[in-house]
């Protein structure tokens, strides 16, 4: 694995996803998701919004890194932000 720089934040940011994918699975088997319309355009599962605030997170990153001077940490709040209300009410 030394072609790879694993350092912490990247080993924590894997944990988390894989973290997040074995909670969602856990409840998808106990408590079945409803596909619902919110307020994205499109009728979505739990696992669909989870993926779109992915998507989401990864977009606001690239920009944030793009056409922000300040730390990377504050699109990071922002992405949770869009990632809670995506699941919430997306």
């Amino acid at each position: 694995m030394s072609w790879m720089a694993w350092t912490w934040p990247t080993a924590l940011f894997f944990i988390a996803i894989g973290t997040a994918l074995l909670i969602l699975t856990v409840l998808e088997l106990r408590q079945p998701t409803i596909a619902r319309r919110g307020l994205l355009p499109l009728v979505t599962t739990r696992g669909d919004r989870f993926f779109i605030s992915l998507l989401s997170a990864g977009f606001i990153h690239v920009l944030w890194l793009g056409t922000m001077d300040s730390a990377v940490v504050w699109g990071t709040l922002l992405s949770l932000i869009v990632a809670i209300i995506l699941m919430r009410w997306g």
